[in-house]
């Protein structure tokens, strides 16, 4: 994520020290609770660490089923 940071940090001008600091700061919080990770399964590092991934990804798969079916089901009223 060092590449990210440097490339969002360098974009602006901080003329004081804490503004910088400021701006890592939430970087960071954006980077680890709500940033989704490919590499994760599309789930933050913070539901990763925290031991929520599995619940969220099970919920995910629930949700993307019950679509599947209902459109399978529209399809299925349309063409009828």
């Amino acid at each position: 994520w060092h590449q990210t940071l440097k490339n969002r940090i360098l974009l602006e001008n901080y003329f004081l020290p804490g503004d910088l600091e400021l701006q890592i700061e939430a970087f960071i919080e954006h980077y680890n609770h709500q940033r989704y990770h490919e590499s994760l399964k599309n789930v933050t590092p913070a539901d990763a660490y925290f031991g929520r991934a599995p619940a969220i990804i099970k919920q995910r798969e629930t949700i993307k089923r019950q679509t599947i079916e209902h459109r399978r089901l529209q399809h299925r009223k349309l063409a009828a």
